[in-house]
């Protein structure tokens, strides 16, 4: 979950927003009960694979079949989602460099966190050098490429978050200025490490570019790590993948001889040539392996006279479970912002739909696992889609719902790529609000939630949300809780439900999601990406835009 205007108990009591004509009400009751029981203790956090998925997707598929949908699935309720857990044990995990003969250990959590992608039950990388990487970028259509000439062979990739341009004052630029590419992405960043041979890749963490605090990073990959089972294992990964804090990797730099400042600035030019830093590294693994099976949750309301066209609505129900503990012992992530109000506003979008009666297409409500394992329920569904892709006309995405009250502005993540926004612009200026672009585009929010996985096989998706500009309070009000949320809750145990919040402005996004989803669903019209998008040759593979 990647929130832009989420999240303080701010008690705003302004009237909802009107409806679009013909829509049934959505139910406030749903979206604050459901989120309150999903983000309580007994569900444990909802991480996949605990009991607290059972509770989960169980309570998912009774209340989609209360609100008289049908199972999405072949007669099941259930996607099998095929998943292997790998938890590094800490006591055991370490990273050290060696400079002239001296090796420095650096602690787990506190300066560093590694693991392996590869399932074995142990791993070990041994005096393999170090080379600072820059931004660990292989763009050829850019004109960019920062392992040019490099052999990575036994070594190291030490890698910078974001991509160059991240603090440009405009979205221009070689990787589209301060709006981030996937190339921006750490999820990118380690698999072209793999695909240069490399023995590790370390990101060295910073939070202006990374959107997020150490504390992210340590509560995010420490404990049991899930993937997609895959036949060859995956061992075309790299061997090490892990971060280390800016304060650590400033330490080892210097022992290199070099300043993290000045290699940084060297690293954005076009041009820039990588460091060998003549100092070796040895890391190591060890861990428990299990295999299991999640779930993905799937209904569907199906059409009246286009059952074979689909409109998608995702949210993820899954959380991180059991976290590092609070100061005051606590240690379940319970998720109650992300993503529990998601996927109880997904339910009442269909309660909303199902009322209102079938559409002309079949409308479907997909609640993904494993989002915060790096969006392995959604991918695993765009690899094996029960609903063909290329009949599906476009989908809508819930990642939190704002919890602070109306909003005049709405606000895309991802602004300008598809013509999904021109039915947002329309149920918008419904609401009397006004369209606007993601206020922090170097944060990547894009591919951070998953609708990502939708898109890279082309299906047009939408992210958007109530934005910061709240109508008691203003943007700084707005702007001012959002940031006390990623500094104080995102993906940590105090992300709670509270009785206090406000839910106007989540029924005001989810009236606008219906009015998107209903007219998408009752329209001949086949959205497609911009010709700029980076998703519109997948689209148009699939989908050729004559048909």
């Amino acid at each position: 979950m990647k929130m832009l205007a989420a999240t303080a108990a701010i008690a705003v009591t302004m009237p909802l927003a009107a409806q679009t004509s013909d829509a049934p009400a959505i139910s406030v009751e749903t979206v604050r009960g459901l989120t309150e029981t999903l983000s309580s203790d007994e569900f444990e956090g909802r991480a996949p694979g605990t009991p607290g998925e059972e509770l989960t997707v169980t309570l998912l598929a009774e209340r989609f079949a209360a609100a008289g949908l049908q199972p999405g699935n072949n007669g099941s309720w259930f996607q099998e989602v095929p998943l292997v857990e790998i938890d590094a044990n800490p006591e055991t995990a370490a990273l050290s460099y060696t400079v002239n003969g001296d090796t420095v250990s650096l602690a787990y959590g506190s300066d560093m966190v590694i693991g392996t992608p590869r399932v074995v039950p142990e791993i070990s990388v041994t005096d393999a050098e170090l080379v600072f990487v820059g931004y660990g970028i292989n763009a050829p259509e850019r004109g960019w490429n920062d392992y040019e000439g490099l052999d990575m062979t036994n070594r190291i990739a030490v890698i910078l978050v974001n991509d160059p341009d991240f603090e440009s004052p405009t979205n221009e630029g070689i990787f589209d200025g301060r709006a981030m590419t996937y190339y921006g992405r750490w999820t990118y960043k380690y698999e072209e490490a793999a695909r240069q041979g490399a023995a590790g890749a370390i990101i060295i963490h910073d939070t202006a570019p990374a959107s997020y605090g150490w504390n992210v990073v340590e509560s995010s990959w420490s404990g049991p790590q899930l993937n997609i089972q895959a036949e060859n294992d995956h061992m075309d990964r790299v061997p090490v993948e892990g971060w280390v804090t800016n304060e650590a990797a400033r330490a080892m730099l210097a022992a290199a001889g070099q300043d993290l400042d000045a290699l940084t600035a060297a690293a954005r030019e076009q041009g820039f040539t990588s460091v060998p830093l003549g100092i070796t590294a040895s890391a190591s693994v060890e861990n428990t392996i299990r295999r299991e099976n999640s779930r993905n949750v799937i209904a569907i309301l199906p059409g009246t006279t286009r059952a074979d066209e689909y409109v998608i609505h995702t949210a993820h129900w899954d959380h991180l479970g059991r976290c590092t503990p609070a100061p005051d012992g606590d240690d379940i992530c319970n998720g109650a912002l992300d993503n529990a109000t998601g996927t109880a506003g997904l339910v009442a979008l269909a309660e909303a739909h199902a009322a209102a009666g079938p559409s002309e297409r079949s409308m479907v409500f997909l609640a993904v696992t494993a989002e915060e394992s790096g969006l392995l329920g959604s991918a695993y569904y765009g690899a094996n889609p029960v609903f063909p892709l290329a009949q599906t006309a476009g989908g809508i995405n819930m990642d939190g719902l704002n919890i602070l009250g109306e909003t005049r502005n709405v606000v895309v993540v991802g602004y300008g790529k598809s013509e999904l926004e021109d039915y947002l612009a329309r149920a918008s200026a419904a609401q009397g609000r006004v369209v606007e672009p993601e206020p922090s585009p170097e944060a990547g929010y894009f591919f951070r939630s998953d609708h990502f996985a939708l898109a890279r096989p082309g299906v047009p998706m939408i992210y958007a949300e109530g934005g910061e500009d709240l109508i008691n309070g203003g943007p700084e009000a707005g702007a001012a809780a959002a940031m006390d949320y990623r500094d104080n809750r995102y993906h940590g145990p105090k992300d709670e439900y509270d009785p206090n919040w406000n839910w106007d402005g989540a029924i005001q996004d989810l009236e606008l999601y219906y009015a998107i989803g209903r007219e998408l669903a009752n329209s001949d019209a086949w959205p497609n990406w911009y010709p700029d998008a980076e998703f519109r040759a997948a689209r148009d593979a699939s989908r050729p835009p004559s048909e």
